[in-house]
Parts: structure tokens; C-alpha cells; sequence
């Protein structure tokens, strides 16, 4: 596995994931008291509920396309803003075409790795 030592290698590795449909992957890169913001109003506090948002993202069978905006860095934490889109289809057959700008805050593990405390996938909006 690919370690993320960077902010920046942990967003590619949520596009990689996401795109490929590779939940667990994904699962590695939450800590485990992690939250996740997957809607606006909806906030999953375990890994169980971040695990079924993730699996609605890729449900889509979409693409999904990052651009980290700016990373702001202090110690072991790290503000991360991002501009990001999905297109894919829903679960009507209908066409989902998603744009955001998100803001995550990332905690630099042990190990040199980096994992998210907060995913706020609306959250410059």
C-alpha cells in the first residue's frame, strides 16, 4: 500500500478510491474517531456510517475529479481546501453531476502518514 506522507497524497488517494470503487482503501484513510460530512446537515461520526457515505460515492460509478486549493500546515495538522466534481448516475438511472469546494482537516499519524479527523465534503459552501 501506498503510504500517504502528505495532505496532498491523501486526496489523490480518496480520487483513486473512489474512482476505482475501492471502499476499504478508502476506509484506511480515516482515524478511527473520525467524522464525515457527506451532505450538508448530514455528519457521520463512525466508521460504519463514514463506510456507508463513501459507498454511496462510489454507488455512482462516476469520476470524480479533486484539486486541492491550498493546505495550510501547522505541527501534525493540516487544513486542506479542494474544489471537486462528480458526474455518475444515481440509483433512478438519472444522471448526478456534483461540484463543491471542501474543507478537511488532516492529523499526521505515528507512522509519517496522514489520515482525516474531519471530511467536510460541502464545507466552503
Amino acid at each position: 500500500m501506498f503510504k500517504k506522507t502528505t495532505p496532498e497524497e491523501v486526496l489523490d488517494s480518496v480520487v483513486r478510491g473512489i474512482n476505482t470503487g475501492d471502499l476499504d482503501s478508502l476506509m484506511t484513510l480515516y482515524e478511527f474517531d473520525a467524522c464525515f460530512a457527506s451532505q450538508p446537515g448530514q455528519l457521520a461520526k463512525n466508521s460504519q456510517s463514514i463506510r456507508q457515505s463513501l459507498r454511496n460515492f462510489i454507488d455512482l460509478k462516476g469520476k470524480l475529479d479533486l484539486k486541492v486549493k491550498r493546505v495550510l500546515q501547522t505541527s501534525d495538522l493540516a487544513l486542506v481546501t479542494t474544489e471537486w466534481s462528480c458526474s455518475g448516475t444515481g440509483s433512478d438511472g438519472n444522471p448526478v453531476n456534483m461540484t463543491a469546494k471542501s474543507a478537511d482537516v488532516l492529523r499526521q499519524q505515528s507512522d509519517g502518514t496522514w489520515r482525516f479527523v474531519i471530511d467536510i465534503l460541502w464545507g466552503t459552501d
